[in-house]
């Protein structure tokens, strides 16, 4: 029953997501260019509010008002077929795939860890890099605005060891985020190119106060490994460029989700086959 009502939630939860994925860039974007007029000296535009919550959800081709019976999760997609009931533009399948895999997710963990802190938090963690792979895979940014208070819910949930103790927390904190830093300028003095962003950073540090020290060399493997294939993948078969750039940040995520909920298991069948 937990897991049932877990799932509903998700979906829920799934659908606020796509809120967030869409429009928090483009919040960013209006406060960069307000900054960007005020130290020019310029008069700051004033605009409408526009944030997660006003202006109500709308069609982008035709304006039209999405209701509440449109915006049930997964099931108004499917009743809809995928349009626009007012002028009939097709809807992304982004959206029900971002509601299904959120709320599926959540079940999983509360299936996992059951009605804890550790259930709760391993939810907010799946949340924040769902998130956080769409904003990327779209943007390539990853927003301060989720990897900052994702770093210190996670020391804080380690203060009472949830997932590991603080002493491995805070080391994880600051090996994440030096860890690619040093990756980061090794590169610019090689290449005088960047080759990630400085939020790739704060994500990987926001997993090691998640998960600790520890985890972090499966989770630096694993998106490594995940990011070189579909880059190879990519360049092979999509004929994409390899000056292109790729956000890095997909694949950090999922290497902490699999680190969460399979890390342990995956680094002790290592050792044992090790040695």
């Amino acid at each position: 029953m937990l897991s049932v009502l877990a799932l509903v939630v998700g979906l829920a939860i799934g659908s606020f997501l796509n809120v967030v994925i869409h429009r928090l860039p483009r919040m960013m974007e209006r406060d960069w260019q307000a900054q960007c007029a005020e130290l020019r000296g310029e008069p700051v535009p004033q605009k409408e509010r526009y944030n997660l919550v006003v202006p109500r959800s709308a069609c982008p081709h035709c304006g039209h008002r999405i209701g509440a019976l449109e915006n049930i999760p997964v099931l108004s997609y499917l009743m809809l077929r995928g349009r626009c009931s007012g002028c009939g533009a097709r809807i992304s399948l982004r959206y029900p795939v971002v509601e299904l895999l959120t709320g599926v997710a959540t079940a999983y963990a509360a299936w996992r860890y059951g009605l804890s802190w550790a259930g709760l938090g391993a939810m907010v963690f799946l949340w924040a890099m769902i998130a956080l792979t769409f904003i990327d895979a779209d943007t390539q940014l990853l927003p301060d605005a989720i990897t900052l208070p994702l770093l210190w819910l996670g020391l804080l949930l380690n203060l009472n060891g949830t997932f590991v103790d603080l002493h491995s927390a805070v080391i994880g904190a600051v090996s994440g985020y030096l860890v690619l830093w040093s990756v980061y300028w090794l590169f610019k003095l090689a290449t005088g190119k960047e080759g990630m962003g400085f939020g790739d950073f704060k994500l990987l540090a926001a997993i090691g106060a998640w998960l600790g020290w520890k985890m972090l060399p499966l989770v630096i493997l694993l998106s490594s490994l995940v990011g070189a294939a579909v880059g190879i993948v990519l360049i092979v078969l999509a004929k994409r460029g390899r000056e292109v750039p790729m956000p890095f940040g997909p694949y950090l995520a999922a290497a902490g989700v699999i680190a969460l909920f399979w890390g342990e298991t995956l680094v002790s069948r290592y050792l044992d086959v090790l040695y």
